[in-house]
């Protein structure tokens, strides 16, 4: 929950935005990591609003019907600083699907397993690739949150592909 209540509060803290126009951002933001999960927006908006962390308040515009607008009270504000701060020194380790898989890499047999190590590679190089693309698009100029994100991701993904490379000449 800490990660959701950080990613709203902080969307938030950008300024006041409705229900719709969240569920954008969050859609938005999640497709750069797929560390958090958020199926609904509107559960996790109504606890915060209890806890005092932001208000709503109701919006006509036109013909179009009513909407809520969230704002971040005081309180949302001190908040998010706190979770914002305390996230930058989490060390919780990130679970990757391959440990898994290396540590039963053994009962496969030697050249299935140089197989699909080698495929995971190419997609790895794939992603990359997408990544680099991505970075040196015209899209993300001028957007240090979104490229600071692919960046880190991108040195991610070169660390795995070193390692496989590795890996596939000592089996």
């Amino acid at each position: 929950m800490i990660e959701q209540e950080l990613l709203l509060l902080g969307l938030l803290r950008q300024k006041p935005k409705h229900g719709y126009e969240i569920k954008i951002k969050v859609r938005e933001i999640l497709s750069l990591f797929a560390g958090v999960q958020l199926k609904s927006i509107y559960y996790p908006l109504k606890v915060l609003e209890k806890k005092g962390l932001l208000t709503k308040q109701a919006d006509k515009l036109g013909r179009r019907p009513k909407r809520f607008v969230y704002c971040l009270t005081h309180k949302g504000k001190e908040r998010f600083e706190m979770l914002l701060s305390k996230n930058l020194l989490n060390f919780k380790r990130p679970q990757f699907t391959l440990d898994l898989s290396l540590y039963f890499l053994s009962y496969l047999p030697a050249n299935l397993a140089r197989r699909r190590l080698a495929a995971r590679l190419t997609i790895l190089k794939k992603i990359s690739l997408g990544i680099v693309d991505l970075l040196n698009s015209k899209a993300l100029k001028g957007s240090l949150p979104h490229s600071q994100i692919l960046e880190h991701n991108l040195c991610l993904l070169r660390a795995e592909s070193a390692f496989l490379s590795s890996l596939l000449k000592k089996i």
